[in-house]
C-alpha cells in the first residue's frame, strides 16, 4: 500500500472529534518502517493534498474531524506539553472570566512548569507558555479541570496572583469586574 494511503488510513481510524491533533511521534508510528527523510516527505505530501494541516512544529491536525470549536490552540497545548504541568492563566483565563477590557484573539496564555517560550501557530495564532516555580499539590484545590480545553484553569484570584508573580501589565484589567467575580 502508498504510504500516503496507509497514513490516511491510520487517521481515519485513530482519529474522532476529541483526537485530531497528531504529533510526528505519532506519525512516526503509523509509518513505522520509513525513515526520517522518507517519513518527512509523506508528511509533506499529506500536508500538500491537504490531508493534513501543520498547527506547529511538530504537530499536525487532521482536518476531516478538526477543531472547529476555537479551542484548537488549548488543544495544541496541551498536547505539546503533555509531559509538564500545565495551567490556564494570565490574560486567557480573565479574559474568559471577564475581567479584562480586551479579548485575546488566537493568542492563549498558559503557566507551565516547562520553560518558558511562545510558540507560533501560523495562521491559528500563538501559545505562550510562562514558567512557574509552583508545583501541582500547591494549586490542586484551586485549579479547576476543563475538559472542553483539555487543561487545567485558574480561577481569577490565582490568574491576578500570577499576573503579579509574572509582572504582567493590570492596566486592561477592570477590577469592579474581579469583584463581582470573587
Amino acid at each position: 500500500m502508498q504510504p500516503i494511503k496507509q497514513l490516511a488510513r491510520v487517521l481515519a481510524t485513530l482519529s474522532n472529534e476529541r483526537q485530531a491533533l497528531f504529533t510526528l511521534a505519532d506519525l512516526r508510528s503509523a509509518l513505522p518502517t520509513h525513515r526520517p527523510g522518507a517519513l518527512r516527505a509523506v508528511i509533506m505530501r499529506a500536508e500538500r493534498d491537504g490531508l493534513l494541516m501543520r498547527v506547529c512544529r511538530g504537530l499536525y491536525l487532521y482536518p476531516v474531524v478538526g477543531s472547529n470549536d476555537g479551542l484548537l490552540l488549548y488543544h495544541a497545548a496541551a498536547r505539546l506539553r503533555a509531559s509538564v504541568f500545565n495551567y490556564i492563566s494570565l490574560e486567557s483565563a480573565l479574559s474568559d472570566a471577564g475581567v479584562i477590557s480586551q479579548i485575546p484573539i488566537n493568542h492563549v496564555t498558559l503557566m507551565s512548569s516547562g520553560r518558558t517560550t511562545t510558540l507560533s501557530c501560523g495562521a491559528f495564532g500563538s501559545i505562550e507558555f510562562v514558567h512557574t516555580k509552583k508545583r501541582p499539590n500547591e494549586l490542586a484545590d484551586q485549579l479547576i479541570y476543563d475538559a472542553r480545553c483539555h487543561l487545567w484553569r485558574a480561577p481569577v484570584e490565582l490568574a491576578l496572583r500570577d499576573m503579579k508573580a509574572v509582572r504582567r501589565d493590570l492596566d486592561l484589567v477592570q477590577w469592579d469586574a474581579v469583584d463581582d467575580a470573587l
